[in-house]
């Protein structure tokens, strides 16, 4: 039998619209979707404890500032007159949360026979950013808290005596003390104020906030050049002068205008 163009013209449609059925019916079987990656353990987030509110403080990083008081940076070799601010960072995980009125037991770390104590403001950011202009960086501050950089004084001594990292002065487990953060709405910010560490009960340090070199804003800008800064980061904004060694039994007290003291105990 002679086909005809017609039939010819239905076939080939009816063939086309049957493999375009089939491509459509294929594409909405969903492909089967490979497994989320799964981590091999879980780690636990670092968090501070906040003043008044349920929530806590997701920390991000944390940065330290040095030799920001000019008689500080004078006792460790320094010129405060010429010295640009640096900045050096410990691990999230070294945080020591102080409950207020309570004394925690902080223990003696390893490798080191000169410990030694650094009472210091604590700025917590709530967001951030890169090049923050200075008269813009305290709107970034989500509150304030009393802390203790905690430092080997002895092996950070050595290896800059190498010409090496002294990360292992400074970095370590329980090196960042702190007390819960206190929000800046309701304290204001910090650019003044005494602040003092006494160690069973003589003190020690004894100074003010406006003694600082490079106040809060300033270093939140200055930090901003090198990093982009982002909400979770807290800043310890440096120590005055007077720091010495600690040893087991000793007590601790840091005091802080317009903050609840803070206090530990080496054991």
């Amino acid at each position: 039998m002679k086909t005809s163009t017609i039939d010819l013209d239905r076939r080939t449609m009816l063939a086309t619209g049957a493999l375009a059925l089939a491509g459509a019916a294929a594409q909405s079987v969903p492909a089967h979707a490979e497994a989320a990656p799964k981590a091999m353990f879980p780690v636990p987030a670092v968090t501070i404890p906040i003043v008044g509110a349920s929530e806590v403080f997701q920390v991000r990083r944390i940065y330290c500032i040095g030799r920001n008081y000019a008689a500080h940076a004078i006792e460790r070799g320094s010129d405060p007159t010429r010295e640009p601010p640096f900045f050096f960072q410990k691990p999230t995980d070294a945080i020591q949360n102080v409950a207020i009125g309570t004394v925690a037991d902080h223990p003696y770390p390893s490798l080191t026979k000169n410990y030694h104590h650094e009472v210091e403001l604590v700025a917590a950011l709530k967001s951030g950013g890169a090049n923050i202009p200075a008269d813009k960086a305290l709107d970034h501050v989500y509150g304030y808290a009393l802390g203790l950089d905690m430092t080997r004084r002895d092996l950070q001594n050595g290896m800059a005596a190498e010409k090496k990292p002294w990360e292992i002065g400074k970095s370590f487990d329980h090196a960042a003390v702190l007390g819960p953060i206190h929000p800046a709405d309701k304290t204001g910010h910090f650019t003044q104020g005494a602040i003092s560490l006494a160690v069973n009960g003589a003190v020690r340090q004894n100074s003010d906030l406006k003694n600082m070199i490079w106040s809060v804003a300033e270093q939140i800008a200055k930090l901003s050049e090198a990093f982009e800064l982002k909400a979770g980061d807290i800043i310890y904004s440096g120590t005055p002068e007077n720091v010495g060694p600690v040893v087991k039994g000793d007590v601790l007290l840091c005091k802080l205008e317009g903050l609840p003291d803070m206090s530990i105990k080496i054991v």
